[in-house]
């Protein structure tokens, strides 16, 4: 079926997942969970089913689109602006949904958004939005999944997970990948500790990022201007759980890229 493509999971099952129906632009205000639902009918959703949805939809219904034009930059923007040749304005945005700068290089900014992602521009994205505008990521993504899950478990009759998606860079990797930046209904982390691999051995290390990976699986039949971002994962096992992304986020006392090194090349 055109649309839909089957992997095999570690069990031996398959699993299939299918590009859901159209949706149309979105506009702040819109009922989106409503919206989804009725594509979601359509396409069959059943209890157990996991649907993925890039985040642009979700950011336009909560109003998270910034005009460039409304904003009045401050003097930390426009010295960034000077650094990095963005504009004043969108640097100033980029700010403002900042943590903290993690790295820059020319025009490239790697941030630390307020939820604890590390990607690029905070999130800040000028890509499927008017001209003089740009989107930002929602800002209680786990909040917003809850609340599309909630809709989609009502249609389908049973629970159903709800991943929302973003696409970001990899430190050592090349090209984007979708990953989660909102979980609802399964744990979006399973950890394998404590069991055996085929030869017995014990796993001592072993955590699945199990809803980054619904993310990336989606993300191969998610197209940028379709105008379907929303895919069905069927087949799928799920811990029933509320969920959340944050399971999915590295405490920063475990992460050695952005701890201290010292001269010695040592992490601190």
């Amino acid at each position: 079926m055109r649309g839909t493509r089957a992997l095999g999971c570690a069990l031996g099952e398959e699993v299939r997942i299918t590009v859901m129906g159209v949706l149309p632009e979105i506009r702040p205000g819109d009922d989106l969970a409503a919206m989804l639902a009725d594509i979601a009918e359509d396409a069959g959703v059943a209890p157990g089913d996991v649907v993925a949805i890039a985040h642009k939809p979700v950011s336009k219904a909560e109003g998270r689109i910034v005009h460039l034009a409304d904003v009045v930059p401050g003097a930390d923007a426009r010295a960034l602006a000077h650094e990095t040749g963005k504009s004043p304005q969108l640097c100033q945005v980029i700010l403002g949904e900042s943590r903290r700068i993690l790295r820059r290089r020319r025009s490239l900014l790697v941030c630390e958004t307020h939820h604890g992602f590390v990607c690029a521009n905070a999130g800040v994205d000028a890509s499927n939005t008017a001209e003089g505008t740009v989107v930002l990521l929602p800002v209680d993504p786990d909040a917003s999944a809850r609340q599309l899950q909630h809709a989609l478990s009502g249609v389908a009759g049973g629970r159903v997970g709800l991943v929302i998606t973003d696409t970001h860079g990899r430190a050592f990797r090349r090209g984007l990948v979708n990953i989660a930046v909102g979980v609802a209904g399964f744990e979006a982390v399973l950890d394998h500790r404590g069991g055996r691999d085929r030869d017995g051995r014990l796993l001592v290390a072993t955590d699945q990022a199990l809803g980054d990976e619904v993310a990336a699986a989606a993300g191969m039949l998610m197209g940028k201007a379709s105008g379907r971002p929303a895919v069905l994962v069927r087949g799928l096992s799920t811990s029933p759980a509320p969920g959340t992304v944050h399971a999915l986020v590295r405490d920063p006392d475990q992460d050695v890229f952005r701890a201290p090194v010292g001269a010695d090349g040592v992490v601190r």
